[in-house]
């Protein structure tokens, strides 16, 4: 099948890529000049594992290209798939501008019957109003098809070759003949495809994303509570994980979430039930108590070292938002710098991956450092934001040698307590009994 993929962002490259190794020809446009350049040139505008090898394989096949040219990419094309950035508004709000805008571009280049796929995260009933547009700009017939994506940061590819779930939003039957033979590949070791109509597969991203939001919210809240009556949050967790109706998948508190997804969806979600006048406490709760959330370690910091906290050296470990990224967008690190220099307190960082893109976003007081050690050299405490897998298992003894004070603050719980304080340290968890 001959695909364009209309943005060049997390979704629209790992699906081109994705698409394009199952023997499709894959063209993959945008308008940023420079981001297509630096594809051309081998390079990648993201890091994502495994990406950039399965970008570079198709790209010598000659089964994957990258263009500006969106007509020329559109025309002859059976599928062209939408994923362009829907960012969020001051209110809360999808901003619909670019994918409107990428959906009249492509009716007027349309050469004849096509399948447009929405990959985008959007707002229910975004499919009608993309169709409607399109209408008035091609005289081609189309089928506008909603095919939310499911991808974590970090596990894209992965996600992405052996899907879950593949949802297919569309009554149209060509389109779901269509999409069932685009998705054949990927779904031959079971039936994994769910078709329904486009309004339910638009609400299905946003229920998904709201609900895992949820359980880490619902935890981060238990977490502090464990805080203040002495319980152990990572016993709660176990205990309840183990509960089949429940199960174990994210249940694990911490700092709180960011990303590019999950708080974006969640504002959406919320605005969305305000404009159907149907309030939804339960979701505006969790992302009240995530902004909370954020805070928490830094509040931890700031209570233990009092008045005195001016001049403090603090270490932060890992600045993206989740191991596997270089994403630092609403990321918890960034609260917790901000309330440390707003404190008086000296700021050095350090990330496997994030460092130059932090850097450009920081500020200026902020010291990095590549090195986990060097970054933790003569600090008076060490916070470990992000689980990276360099972090998880650090020589303690080198480590408090190199501290001018021997205090973690383990944001993400990924040290036993017991363990950290036999070797001499100040240990302060999340949810890990009285401090």
């Amino acid at each position: 099948m001959r695909i364009c993929v209309i943005g060049t962002g997390y979704v629209g490259l790992v699906a081109g890529a994705g698409f394009a190794d199952m023997g499709n020809d894959v063209v993959c446009c945008d308008i940023d000049a420079s981001k297509i350049a630096l594809l051309k040139d081998g390079g990648m505008p993201i890091y994502e594992p495994g990406l950039d090898k399965l970008v570079a394989h198709n790209v010598r096949e000659g089964r994957l290209v990258f263009s500006t040219d969106i007509p020329k990419g559109v025309a002859g094309a059976h599928i062209i798939i939408l994923a362009v950035g829907t960012p969020p508004r001051a209110d809360g709000s999808a901003d619909l501008g670019f994918i409107f805008s990428a959906a009249q571009t492509v009716a007027s280049a349309l050469t004849g019957w096509a399948v447009v796929v929405t990959k985008s995260t959007v707002p229910v009933g975004t499919g009608d109003k993309i169709e409607a547009l399109m209408r008035q700009h091609t005289r081609q017939d189309l089928a506008v098809v909603s095919n939310p994506e499911f991808l974590k940061e970090g596990n894209a590819v992965n996600d992405f070759m052996k899907p879950d779930r593949v949802i297919i939003g569309t009554d149209n039957p060509d389109a779901i003949e269509a999409m069932e033979l685009l998705y054949a590949p990927f779904t031959r070791s079971s039936d994994r495809m769910l078709v329904m109509d486009r309004r339910s597969a638009e609400l299905t991203k946003y229920a998904a994303n709201a609900m895992l939001a949820t359980r880490i919210s619902f935890m981060n809240e238990l977490a502090n509570l464990c805080d203040s009556l002495g319980a152990d949050i990572e016993l709660v967790r176990k205990g309840i994980g183990s509960d089949a109706r429940i199960g174990n998948k994210f249940l694990y508190a911490g700092m709180g979430f960011g990303g590019s997804c999950f708080p974006k969806d969640l504002r959406a979600a919320i605005s969305t039930g305000q404009e159907a006048g149907v309030p939804l406490q339960v979701l505006t709760a969790v992302a009240a108590a995530n902004e909370q959330q954020k805070k928490r370690l830094g509040d931890k910091i700031l209570r233990h070292f009092g008045a005195a906290i001016g001049g403090k050296r603090i270490a932060v470990w890992g600045l993206a938002f989740k191991p596997g990224t270089d994403d630092i967008r609403e990321a918890p690190a960034l609260t917790l710098i901000d309330q440390l220099l707003a404190a008086g307190a000296e700021v050095c960082a350090t990330d496997p991956v994030a460092i130059e893109v932090t850097r450009k976003a920081s500020d200026p007081r902020v010291r990095f450092e590549a090195s986990n050690y060097a970054c933790a050299e003569g600090a008076d405490a060490l916070a470990l934001v992000t689980e990276w897998h360099d972090y998880r298992r650090p020589n303690f003894q080198r480590l408090k040698g190199l501290m001018r004070q021997p205090v973690v603050f383990d944001g993400r719980n990924i040290w036993e307590p017991e363990d950290l304080r036999g070797a001499g340290f100040t240990y302060h968890g999340i949810g890990r009994g009285k401090d």
